[in-house]
């Protein structure tokens, strides 16, 4: 009874959270059309306070955007006889298909390394990859190959001091998505830091769906193989013949 007793006390006298993150985007939804190319998704927010306004550390932001998480095999190319061919795999258990990290100012001064370990912020701590084979020493390469493409691809950014936060209470920043990303639910979350560490944090999601022909062709792929393999091969022989009958017209000409 005394140990009840000491323990409502202790939760009634712990201070109240000094700042919290609230968090809006410019729209909730992106839809992939045949014409896609691409969407830019503003994501704004403030910070409540019930205290006065601490300068010191910082207050700093990260904003995050992920998309869908799945496996992914990595293959080394080696030199062969003359030719490259795939030699060793690792099989990497879970990549995000696309990362967005945005900051307030550069990452060393937003993060350290045990909250960014605590919360999979960065590029590398949101994959997991937790077994290679035996004969694969060093592993990680593989990783750190996966994050390059994906990078030049634009699939995996890190924007550092793209996040405007005004006078420690508003900020915004824009998260460009590119025309390859996939369809699924995207996690957005915001991350308020100080000194390094996360002092609070909200989530929310954006869907990303293809509509229209794409929606069409998608679930055609998936749900009749062979009928979409035969309108592919219809389609590539009328692209070929309109290709042929028009080169011989530009010649007869």
């Amino acid at each position: 009874m005394i140990r009840l007793a000491l323990l409502l006390l202790a939760l009634l006298t712990l201070p109240a959270r000094a700042e919290e993150v609230v968090m809006g985007m410019s729209k909730d939804s992106v839809s992939i059309t045949t014409d896609f190319d691409g969407s830019e998704i503003l994501i704004f927010g403030a910070v409540k306070r019930e205290a006065p306004i601490r300068t010191d550390p910082p207050l700093q932001v990260i904003v995050t955007v992920a998309g869908p998480v799945e496996p992914v095999t990595v293959w080394r190319k080696a030199r062969r006889l003359g030719i490259w061919v795939n030699t060793d795999a690792v099989e990497i258990d879970a990549a995000p298909s696309f990362y967005a990290v945005a900051t307030s100012a550069p990452w060393d001064e937003v993060i350290t390394d045990v909250e960014d370990l605590r919360h999979k912020v960065s590029v590398p701590r949101a994959i997991r990859s937790v077994g290679a084979p035996m004969n694969i020493l060093d592993s990680q390469s593989f990783t750190d190959a996966l994050i390059r493409l994906r990078e030049s691809e634009g699939l995996y950014q890190l924007r550092a001091n793209s996040v405007e936060l005004r006078d420690s209470t508003l900020f915004d920043t824009a998260i460009s998505m590119p025309a390859n990303i996939v369809e699924g639910l995207y996690s957005t979350r915001v991350f308020l830091t100080r000194g390094g560490r996360v002092v609070s944090q909200h989530a929310s999601v954006i869907e990303v769906r293809k509509v229209g022909l794409e929606r069409w062709l998608f679930n055609l792929s998936r749900n009749q193989a062979p009928l979409y393999g035969l309108l592919s091969l219809v389609i590539a022989i009328a692209a070929g013949w309109g290709a042929s009958a028009a080169f011989r017209a530009m010649k007869s000409g």
